[in-house]
């Protein structure tokens, strides 16, 4: 990715202002303190409202509501709080602008629906803070603004062949060395967003070209980055267009484990929040129909499926004789259903409305030629699929060969015989039948392929998890130890483990029974839980033996942690039945060492540890340091 100064542009680019910049630029500093934040904040009522807002919206879950300034940035966090000031600043700034063929309106109610759905999913799949993926949804797509703001003229002439995103970026590059994904990336680092977001975001439309490691933090993101913008694009289409991205949203969602009925009312609670935010920072945000209603557009309409006569007909001729003429034939004789047109301009914009399956064009029109709108047609998703017949007074080779060339289906030669427009017709309605078959066969193969996905997605969960305790099982967390004992070598950071062990379980078990045994053992790993540190992992390694990995933590960090976590399970009071049963547990304790081959011989070092805390009296912590063992006190 390159830099924003080695990007070659001619004209400003968009920028932060007022508050915004100085939030910016304070945040550039180590020692910035949140309260120095929240008094810059505070001179901006508008800012200061949507950080409180942020802070209490539900990806914080049922936490005590914030009121103040700097309650909200402590919640969020610094760097969040610089994310959310530059994009609302920004929203604020170009809500218009000097770029005709740009639709300011649209960019902004798009960004923010991608913004809204990448907090949403990020929150369902734990990929990272929901807040600051909030902004980076937001201002996933700013190059396009960048774009628009630096090259008006230049960017309406390109945005008026209405490409899709991967040809738009095709045309960029060729006209003006650089396109949006690039400018967006140059300009997110260039404001301090980490490199590990922001390359999610540079990939974003091509996630399966991306090269990032399947399974890895950047492979997510930019597989979340690309459903959200997905689910933008339906927020923002048009009604027609819809049919396409319900199904492939279905296939999506399926890939992150929800089905049909948890994705639409996922994404129906997204637009309800989109209209909320949309009336406060000022951006359209359309009613859509619920996810159910736009998902039934793809079964397909009876009146539809019954007879050639179903076909919708859309017939464009400037000669009003010969279109009454065609209109009596099309809609009477053979009872077809007519819309027409006197000219090309007239028919696109009746065409968006209308949908027809077959358009029947003159060749010769004044403004815009039968040529002119079969390219125009062609150049939309839904117009790909219309039958086109040209009308022509002149059968010849040259002009046969250039209405091929502009994607017409076929032609008839003026005057009109009646018998070859009924043959063309039933060729055009094989064709509709065709295409509708196909579509649904298309629709049911991604529904498949979407419950596919949620059946193994769930499996996989399945073979990966204790169902006693809900915990990672020992498959997975030795899968996790080996990821973070790559990483820690990579990064030269500290890595610790604890393995822990219930102290006289098998007591427990004799005494009170199984079941209560059981339910000591799910208390025990809820408690794990709630003391594991945001980059901590546990598991379970069989029995009543649990692993805690503590990564970027230093013997002294994981000695104290491991106390703490000994202290509060020996706080724990388990009711069975009129019995109270107090437990405690022994922790072995382990560093990664320069001597250490694996990440087996770690945890081999903290099971020696933890077996010389049980030699020791039991409850209590041992170390492993250097091949020596030390105890601590009860």
């Amino acid at each position: 990715m390159k830099k924003l100064d080695h990007i070659a542009i001619s004209g400003e680019l968009p920028s932060p202002k007022g508050v915004a910049l100085a939030i910016l630029e304070m945040c550039r500093k180590d020692d910035t303190t949140a309260a120095e934040i929240a008094r810059i904040a505070q001179t901006d009522p508008a800012l200061a409202g949507r950080l409180i807002r942020q802070a209490n919206s539900a990806a914080h879950g049922s936490g005590r509501p914030v009121a103040s300034v700097t309650e909200a940035i402590l919640r969020l966090g610094l760097s969040t709080v610089r994310n959310l000031a530059l994009g609302f600043s920004l929203v604020d700034q170009y809500q218009n602008g000097p770029c005709e063929g740009f639709d300011y309106q649209t960019f902004w109610s798009h960004s923010l629906l991608m913004g809204l759905a990448m907090q949403k999913v990020c929150a369902m799949t734990r990929a990272g803070t929901a807040d600051e993926l909030f902004a980076c949804g937001l201002l996933a797509r700013i190059g396009c603004l960048g774009l628009a703001t630096a090259y008006p003229s230049e960017y309406t002439n390109l945005l008026r062949r209405q490409a899709p995103d991967l040809q738009l970026t095709a045309l960029e590059q060729d006209h003006l060395h650089t396109d949006h994904n690039e400018l967006s990336a140059a300009l997110l680092t260039e404001w301090g967003v980490p490199s590990a977001l922001v390359e999610p975001i540079y990939h974003h439309e091509t996630p399966d070209a991306s090269g990032f490691s399947e399974g890895s933090r950047p492979h997510q993101l930019v597989h979340l980055f690309y459903l959200a913008k997905c689910i933008a694009d339906l927020g923002v289409a048009t009604e027609c267009e819809r049919n396409g991205r319900t199904a492939e949203l279905l296939l999506l969602g399926g890939k992150i484990g929800l089905n049909a009925d948890e994705l639409g009312a996922t994404i129906d609670e997204l637009v309800r929040g989109w209209r909320e935010w949309g009336e406060l920072l000022k951006v359209p945000a359309s009613a859509l129909p619920s996810f159910a209603q736009m998902s039934a557009l793809h079964a397909p309409r009876p009146e539809d499926s019954g007879s050639a006569a179903a076909l919708r007909v859309l017939l464009v001729d400037d000669d009003a004789t010969t279109r009454a003429m065609l209109e009596g034939v099309l809609g009477g004789a053979l009872g077809h259903s007519v819309i027409c047109a006197g000219n090309g301009h007239e028919a696109l914009a009746v065409a968006v409305e209308a949908l027809p399956q077959i358009v029947i064009t003159d060749w010769m029109m004044p403004g815009m030629s039968g040529l002119e709108l079969s390219r125009a047609l062609r150049a939309t998703d839904w117009g790909q699929t219309i039958y086109l017949i040209m009308l022509t007074s002149v059968e010849s080779e040259d002009e046969i060969s250039e209405a091929f060339e502009a994607d017409v289906d076929d032609f008839l030669t003026k005057p009109v015989n009646i018998r070859t427009l009924r043959a063309r017709l039933r060729a055009a309605w094989h064709y509709v039948q065709l295409l509708e078959a196909w579509e649904r066969d298309r629709a049911q193969l991604k529904q498949f392929a979407a419950e596919l996905a949620i059946s193994n997605r769930r499996l996989e969960h399945a073979a990966m998890t204790d169902l006693l305790t809900s915990l990672p099982n020992r498959r997975s967390g030795m899968t996790s130890l080996a990821k973070a004992w790559s990483a820690a070598n990579r990064s030269g950071q500290a890595l610790s483990v604890m393995v822990l062990d219930v102290d006289h379980f098998k007591r427990v078990n004799d005494t009170y029974g199984h079941a209560i045994g059981d339910a000591v053992l799910r208390e025990v790993a809820q408690a794990l839980q709630r003391s594991a540190r945001k980059d901590d992992s546990v598991c379970r390694l069989g029995g009543e033996e649990f692993l805690m990995i503590c990564q970027n933590a230093d013997l002294k960090s994981a000695l104290m942690a491991a106390e703490r976590l000994r202290r509060m399970i020996e706080g724990l009071r388990i009711t069975a039945g009129s019995a109270v049963i107090q437990i405690s547990i022994s922790i072995g304790i382990a560093g990664r060492e320069a001597g250490m081959s694996d990440a087996d011989a770690l945890v081999n070092a903290a099971d020696r540890a933890l077996y010389q805390a049980k030699q020791s009296g039991r409850n209590r912590s041992c170390i492993y340091v250097q091949g020596q063992l030390r105890t601590g006190p009860r």
